[in-house]
């Protein structure tokens, strides 16, 4: 709002996120901490996938390279949320529990087939 005489203005902040993870992995990087830029970068999900679908994983415990990778196959719960790695995990674990109740339903028809006949 504005007179002849007198001006008034507001305004507010807003904090971005992503804005200052790039700002951090600049500035590790330039620091010569390139693995911990990098690792900063690997904790958003598409960041994480676009880097294992370019076979260059992100690092795992200090590791790179194929040793990171073959912890992050192993250990696919520690990727970040919504990763390609962790829905893949998550629907293999799904689909084993229930073939274990389709297997154990199959035994109890079949325990309680054999308790009729006799």
């Amino acid at each position: 709002m504005q007179t002849s005489f007198l001006g008034l203005s507001g305004g507010t902040t807003v904090r971005d996120k992503n804005c200052e993870v790039l700002k951090l992995s600049r500035t590790l990087y330039g620091a010569g901490l390139k693995v911990a830029a990098v690792s900063l970068l690997c904790q958003d999900a598409r960041v994480f996938d676009s880097m294992m679908a370019a076979g260059t994983p992100c690092p795992y415990g200090g590791k790179i390279g194929d040793k990171a990778k073959a912890l992050w196959l192993a250990n696919p719960k520690e990727a970040p949320e919504n990763t390609k790695l962790r829905r893949d995990a998550r629907k293999k674990a799904e689909a084993a529990e229930e073939a274990e109740e389709a297997r154990q339903d199959a035994e109890d028809d079949t325990e309680s087939e054999l308790g009729h006949s006799e």
